[in-house]
């Protein structure tokens, strides 16, 4: 995979967890709430080694 491509699924999987983070604050259900936060910390990490591999491509 490029990094390019890294980089994307790292976003993707930011905005899933903004998501899953927003419905548990709204829904009063705590590990939703918690499974957004991790998965926005996830996609962080995701899309990092995205922008690394991306330099190492070039």
């Amino acid at each position: 995979m490029n990094g390019g491509t890294e980089e994307a699924k790292g976003k993707l999987r930011q905005a899933k967890g903004e998501i899953k983070e927003a419905a548990g604050e709204l829904t009063g259900n705590r590990r939703l709430e918690a499974e957004g936060e991790a998965e926005k910390r996830e996609g962080k990490v995701q899309e990092k080694v995205g922008q690394i591999k991306k330099v190492f491509d070039e």
